[in-house]
């Protein structure tokens, strides 16, 4: 290959967002940070948002910043978190800022839905989802209840990256893989479910057309080009929930090896042909969501970083500048190192202070109280991996196999402490790499639209041969 080709990478996490620019030789890809911003969701009254206004300009910021570097640009792809959604009015205006899937107006909603409309048996045959109090079904429920007038004026539901495209090219669909964490599609179809909207009164005509990662879905509108200084650049659907993009990078070993998407989630589970729904499954709570070249990620999404991330929010509101590798040191070298929380308790969903709540839930249980920066990380630490191993046994009980290795990707593997601590309380080997799989996933899905990567396979060779993995095993421990 004479030249170089050149994909931008639009990543928004829960904390936040970066524009990044992939540089593909023929053989090795190459990343640049571009751009790289803060995800703040704001508190209006008593209601949770994010700011998309903001990060709609910081995305258009970093494509400009992209034109100036590059302007032979070959396309854009866009990655978020899932489950939250923009509505548009007949006009395509936007109908207020998306809800945060942290806010609590969807306290209860979920027990109500199953308890007068669907059980919960029933719910989870036909859509394979896990519950989590704030999946997309029970937000829609939520605006009905709660904003019905205006759901009634809602034409279209975009989630977050279908919205960001549409306000680059224009044109609306839905993509299916951050479609399939809404708990809206049906996991035998793998398209949308209208008996369920029917049972539970939701409003089908929302809905967009689904399409399939890969797909061009627009090109940046005339009013864009000249906003960012980039020509008519084509923007393609990847894998638009992050994490199907991160495992899309995870180069597996084996069929038998599982993924750990470490970041403000953790996302925990195995990659598989086809939806796996049976009692054991529903009882632990697994989760069926879409993949990349039809795959299904079968796995269970489980708090990650964000207890510490923010005990170091708190910290340096309250003046002790700590960053991250500081924090991880102290809680390694932590003296009383037996605290442990569980980091699913709903105390830890959005506290005012986290380090509070933590001290509150080790002396409600017994285990006195944790005052120093190490003593409260060292909580959290032991109760995210002790979840790492919650998982790998239910996975393990369900699949009648044994996980031979966890690949470990994002940013939580640049914590070694972290992977070292994962490879002791699971008992598995851990192979750490790429840090940055969801902009990997989202480059390798373009390269594959462009046809200058055969497929999957093909893709993640390129992955591991251009950045490696790191590996950690197994130390005894108390």
């Amino acid at each position: 290959m004479p030249n170089s080709l050149f994909y931008v990478a639009a990543d928004f996490g829960a904390s936040g967002g970066r524009i990044m620019l992939g540089e593909y030789n023929g053989r090795n890809l190459r990343l640049e940070e571009v751009h790289r911003f803060a995800n703040e969701p704001v508190m209006l009254g008593k209601t949770l948002y994010w700011d998309f206004l903001r990060l709609l300009l910081e995305f258009k910021r970093g494509l400009t910043l992209t034109g100036i570097r590059r302007k032979n640009i070959s396309s854009i792809g866009i990655d978020t978190w899932g489950v939250d959604y923009g509505l548009l009015d007949r006009r395509d205006e936007l109908i207020g800022n998306p809800y945060h899937y942290r806010d609590q107006r969807t306290e209860n909603i979920g027990r109500e839905i199953t308890d007068n409309f669907i059980s919960w048996e029933k719910l989870y045959a036909k859509t394979g989802v896990q519950y989590l109090p704030f999946n997309t079904l029970f937000q829609l429920y939520a605006d009905k209840k709660y904003r019905g007038s205006l759901l009634e004026q809602a034409e279209s539901l975009l989630f977050l990256p279908d919205l960001f495209a549409f306000y680059l090219t224009g044109h609306k669909y839905n993509e299916y893989t951050v479609a399939s964490t809404s708990q809206l599609l049906n996991a035998g179809t793998a398209g949308w479910d209208p008996d369920l909207l029917q049972a539970v009164g939701l409003p089908g005509k929302i809905l967009q057309t689904l399409i399939r990662p890969g797909q061009v879905t627009g090109i940046l509108t005339r009013a864009v080009q000249a906003e960012t200084g980039l020509g008519a650049v084509p923007v393609i659907a990847v894998g638009s929930h992050d994490t199907a993009s991160a495992v899309a990078a995870t180069p597996l070993a084996t069929a038998q090896s599982a993924y750990l998407s470490c970041g403000t989630w953790s996302l925990l589970g195995v990659e598989r042909d086809r939806p796996l729904m049976n009692a054991l499954s529903r009882q632990n709570n697994f989760t069926n969501e879409g993949g990349v070249e039809g795959k299904i990620r079968f796995l269970k999404n489980v708090t990650g970083l964000w207890i510490i991330q923010q005990l170091r929010k708190h910290w340096t509101e309250n003046g002790e500048e700590i960053g991250f590798p500081a924090i991880s040191k102290q809680a390694a070298a932590a003296k009383n190192n037996r605290f442990v929380i569980d980091p699913d308790a709903d105390v830890f969903r959005a506290p005012a202070d986290m380090a509070a709540a933590i001290r509150d839930y080790c002396g409600d249980h017994g285990q006195g109280i944790p005052r120093t920066i190490g003593e409260l990380a060292i909580a959290a630490y032991h109760g995210i991996t002790g979840q790492y191993k919650q998982v790998i046994d239910g996975l393990e009980a369900i699949l009648g196999y044994r996980i031979d290795a966890i690949h470990m990707v994002g940013g939580g593997i640049q914590d070694g402490f972290l992977c070292q601590l994962t490879a002791d309380v699971t008992g598995k080997t851990v192979l750490a790499g790429p840090v940055e799989a969801s902009v990997l996933g989202n480059i390798l899905l373009q390269l594959i639209a462009a046809g200058e990567v055969k497929n999957l396979a093909e893709g993640r060779e390129l992955i591991q041969r251009s950045f490696g993995t790191q590996e950690y095993s197994p130390q005894p421990r108390e």
